[in-house]
């Protein structure tokens, strides 16, 4: 009995660590796509027929999009549970990558990278909460900073691998490498954590503070994204869109308690200690 107990807990284990790999790649792979294009941004621009300016709304449309989904993360997860939410914001950040690298202009690839923005902002919280959900209490520090190790690493080998493969091969690559990896996660994913699967509840949707909510994350992106190429606040164009940022955060964080964002989070105690740890 002992023997059959601990082959069936040594079963367990393993497909733990299966899917915790699943998820720590799928983290990896998206935080890795924020930086991936930075030093590849004079190959795809030359390659493309645009200026290196021009190449940069590569950069841009993807972080202006992942800004704006990020928040609708969690009234998504509530609606439709983590895991199939996590589980298609892979699938789909994968054929995302693909799409960019087999894009043909400079205006598809930029529509392509604001799909996998979208698509993207489920996959790093959602990782984090099925990390949670899957391992013990006394195994959940240690697989945490697992995780978190590679929030850390992703960024620094992002303009590493992304110029190596620029210079060795090509600058579709640097989005079609998510493909087999994107693929291995949403396959572990879903079928590891088929039964794992959160409760659900319908909500009202506020499509009024959803509006308002695309309209200032997008405007504030915009900002700190184009600023330093402005001259920051000698620009009417970042100052209308800092007031754009502030009026829209103002008004789609109060009111309705269907709000994707609400003013009441700041009152928290635990959130004000984290913002500044």
């Amino acid at each position: 009995m002992s023997t059959a107990v601990a082959a069936e807990q040594s079963s367990s284990g393993e497909a733990r660590g299966l899917v915790a790999t699943g998820l720590a790649l799928a983290t990896f792979m998206q935080v890795l796509d924020t930086t991936i294009a930075n030093v590849s941004i004079p190959t795809i621009a030359g390659d493309l027929g645009v200026s290196t300016d021009q190449g940069t709304w590569v950069i841009t449309s993807f972080a202006v999009a992942n800004a704006i989904s990020l928040p609708l993360t969690g009234r998504l997860m509530q609606r439709f549970g983590v895991v199939k939410v996590f589980t298609a914001s892979v699938a789909l950040f994968t054929l995302a990558s693909l799409l960019c690298g087999f894009a043909w202009s400079l205006s598809s690839l930029v529509v392509f990278r604001v799909l996998q923005g979208v698509v993207s902002g489920p996959m790093i919280p959602g990782s984090q909460a099925l990390l949670l959900l899957i391992f013990p209490p006394s195994k959940k520090a240690v697989a945490l900073t697992i995780w978190s190790t590679t929030t850390l690493v992703a960024p620094i080998c992002g303009p590493i691998l992304g110029g190596w493969i620029s210079d060795n091969y090509s600058w579709p690559w640097i989005f079609l490498i998510n493909v087999p990896i994107g693929v291995f996660c949403a396959y572990v994913c879903a079928t590891g954590l088929r039964h794992r699967e959160t409760p659900t509840q319908k909500g009202p949707i506020d499509t009024i503070g959803f509006v308002l909510l695309v309209v200032w994350v997008g405007a504030l992106q915009l900002m700190l994204d184009t600023g330093k190429d402005k001259d920051w606040f000698s620009s009417p164009i970042i100052v209308a869109e800092a007031l754009i940022a502030v009026v829209g955060f103002v008004f789609s964080s109060s009111g309705s308690s269907a709000r994707s964002i609400r003013s009441s989070i700041y009152r928290y105690s635990g959130f004000g200690t984290s913002r500044s740890a």
